[in-house]
């Protein structure tokens, strides 16, 4: 089954534009980038080529320099130049690949070779590996993300309840009458090569144990705010706040696992606040556990925190590249579950989800501190779930 997603006229539109920009695209794993990539080359009109940097044969610069040059070969054929596609999957397991390719791209462009450039891959790790730095003014980054309620039910057939609890893992949907082969592929096919090819084979990890430790606490607090002193107390052989800090923006570069900060509006304030952790897909939730959607329907507290989880995944993906943020807030145990803001605007976010919350809710609190703010609530005798999860972030603001 093929599909195309929202990216896929924007990114032929930008295949077919006369050559300005390298087009990456990011995102985690199992989100339909490989299968974007081929849908594009199959709809460009001229030559294309695709060759993948991912295992089982490890590659180097001198693999690259070889693709690069298949590319050019294609794009001269015959004696005359065509327009022609190059496509290089997960590039960024390539030592110093982006010194390389600013190298074979700025030659390309002197001597006017129209070889249009497609780089798939994780977006931190891409531009921790030199992507920000090598290629800078040469690239523009499209985000390919974790896919919507509306997305799987159009391929699927999916209601609320099935993508609230099987989340938005697109080569997972087949395997859902079987539950335990689903869970199986999402921890063994989907978790555990993010985590250790993903995050640990291409970036310095000291404790790796721990920072597993940490995706697993933050699956099972999602949606709940958590100091980093807490999360000290329920880890095994945890170094300091910092250190946690900084597997879980690992864990958030690799589409995982986030942490939402506390709005304000004074920076030093923000940046200092306990998380709001959030699984950015609730298959992560669901699939390391026991239970069945069956059952999980039948806890009001744990599909609380599902319902809850999937509306601020929801938003936290519909973001993802826009000029945006989102947040939460609370003061003196008054609660407001999700903040979006952009500039003066602002979007105070509400859910009724059937959780039982420690925390009182906060809008009445929020709206005299910020007035003018828009006021959303989710669920019960406010905006339907299902309507929310099908309207894009950008369009409460």
């Amino acid at each position: 089954m093929i599909f195309k997603r929202a990216t896929y006229p924007l990114l032929l539109k930008h295949v077919t534009e006369p050559r300005r920009f390298i087009q990456v695209l990011s995102g985690p794993r199992q989100t339909g980038k490989t299968t974007l990539a081929r849908q594009i080359m199959e709809s460009f009109k001229g030559p294309s080529h695709y060759a993948t940097a991912d295992e089982p044969a490890l590659k180097n610069q001198v693999w690259l320099e070889e693709q690069w040059e298949i590319a050019r070969v294609a794009a001269t054929a015959g004696g005359k130049r065509r327009k022609t596609l190059l496509v290089l999957d997960e590039i960024q397991k390539i030592s110093a690949w982006s010194e390389t390719v600013k190298r074979l791209w700025d030659e390309d462009a002197a001597s006017g070779l129209p070889l249009q450039v497609m780089i798939l891959g994780s977006a931190a790790l891409l531009v921790q590996k030199g992507l920000s730095e090598s290629l800078a003014g040469r690239y523009e980054v499209i985000h390919v993300t974790h896919w919507s309620f509306g997305e799987m039910r159009e391929a699927f057939g999916w209601n609320l309840d099935q993508y609230i609890f099987y989340g938005g893992y697109p080569g997972a949907a087949a395997l859902v009458r079987d539950h335990e082969r689903w869970a199986a592929y999402i921890r063994e096919a989907l978790i555990e090569p993010t985590i250790s090819r993903d995050i640990l084979l291409m970036t310095r990890v000291d404790k790796p144990a721990l920072l597993r430790q940490l995706f697993d606490l933050g699956c099972a607090y999602s949606g709940q705010i958590l100091s980093y002193q807490k999360m000290l107390g329920q880890l095994q052989d945890a170094r300091n706040t910092t250190t946690l800090a900084h597997y879980l923006d690992l864990l958030n570069g690799a589409g995982l696992l986030t942490g939402l900060q506390k709005y304000s509006g004074q920076q030093v304030r923000k940046r200092s606040s306990s998380p709001k952790l959030l699984a950015l897909n609730t298959a992560l939730m669901t699939a390391p556990t026991q239970m069945k959607l069956s059952e999980a329907r039948q806890d009001g507290e744990y599909w609380g925190h599902l319902v809850e989880t999937s509306v601020g995944a929801s938003l936290a993906n519909g973001l993802t590249g826009k000029v945006a943020d989102l947040s939460y807030w609370n003061v003196r145990d008054r609660e407001v579950d999700f903040v979006i803001s952009r500039g003066k605007k602002l979007v105070a976010i509400e859910v009724k989800s059937g959780k039982r919350k420690d925390r009182l809710p906060g809008m009445t609190a929020f709206s005299q501190a910020y007035a003018g703010a828009r006021k959303l609530l989710v669920g019960a005798d406010g905006i339907p779930i299902d309507e929310f999860l099908l309207t894009p972030a950008e369009s409460w603001l």
